[in-house]
């Protein structure tokens, strides 16, 4: 069935005239008329009685236009949503996040998206590490990372967004607090709480190697896997913990943040995602993401 046959026949029964139709829908009367006409033909019923003056629905033509209606309703809902989905308003995405990254940026992001892409079905994942986020991409568990590179997987795209600073947490009552700043060698004689090294964490490496360079030879006490565990475990007085500066944002009582001198003490967060995936709603994501960081 032409669906154009279907707008010129509701158009005829809305307007019960043949003139103010073909008005409506920019279009000759003759040919409109000869279009019901055809339609009529198709069906072998006749949907219209005809007068000089106007034009009434017949039975069959009363029980075709509430049909008709319908199926233009459902074709025009149709054509509204695969706009949106070639704008990239329509969706599902989960995002993994690095433990400093759901703290700083999570919270943050989360209403930016809601207001930005609401036709869009966001969830989250907080807490991941490098290995794991990337694992997650491969399978489809996740859409996009936020991650601390090096990642060496070439099926990724990888963008760093930015350089976070090093800070060192120190419980409140520890001789370091009292410091303003810290150079890597002050940790020498330091008990240190540190990402596991079991799940390949890559600020466990970028610490490791930041003690190297100073000639330090660390003193591990504690080995976790969440950042928000590193951090509690600091305000027990276990030990002190080189983190990211964003993970500055879990306030616990009982742990002060000093700065880390050094032009190393830096760490990359970026945003990866499978190179094959270009669908408008997870570009629209990733451009979101990249203005906010």
């Amino acid at each position: 069935m032409d669906l154009r046959h279907l707008r010129y026949f509701v158009a005829v029964a809305e307007e019960r005239h043949f003139g103010r139709a073909a008005e409506r829908l920019h279009m000759a009367q003759p040919p409109l008329s000869q279009q019901i006409r055809q339609l009529e033909a198709e069906l072998g019923v006749d949907l219209l009685h005809r007068t000089t003056r106007r034009v009434d629905l017949t039975a069959a033509g009363r029980a075709y236009l509430k049909r008709a209606r319908a199926i233009l309703a459902e074709v025009d809902d149709a054509a509204r949503l695969a706009r949106r989905v070639a704008a990239g308003a329509v969706g599902h995405l989960t995002i993994g996040c690095v433990g400093s990254a759901t703290y700083s940026l999570l919270p943050a992001l989360s209403r930016r998206l809601s207001l930005e892409l609401p036709g869009v079905d966001f969830s989250f994942r907080g807490e991941m590490l490098a290995p794991d986020q990337v694992e997650a991409l491969r399978t489809g568990a996740i859409d996009v990372a936020l991650l601390r590179p090096p990642v060496a997987d070439l099926s990724l795209t990888v963008r760093t967004l930015r350089r976070d600073r090093l800070v060192v947490a120190v419980p409140a009552d520890h001789p370091l607090a009292k410091r303003s700043r810290l150079r890597a060698h002050d940790l020498a004689d330091a008990d240190l709480i540190m990402h596991s090294a079991d799940r390949r964490s890559v600020m466990y490496s970028v610490v490791l190697r930041l003690l190297h360079d100073a000639g330090v030879e660390p003193h591990v006490r504690h080995e976790v896997g969440e950042t928000s565990t590193l951090v509690t475990l600091v305000a027990g007085g276990l030990g002190v913990a080189v983190v990211p500066e964003p993970a500055t944002a879990l306030t616990l009582e009982g742990v002060v943040y000093l700065p880390l001198a050094g032009p190393t003490a830096r760490v990359e967060l970026a945003l990866a995602h499978r190179a094959d995936r270009s669908e408008p709603h997870l570009t629209r994501t990733v451009e979101v993401i990249e203005t906010m960081v």
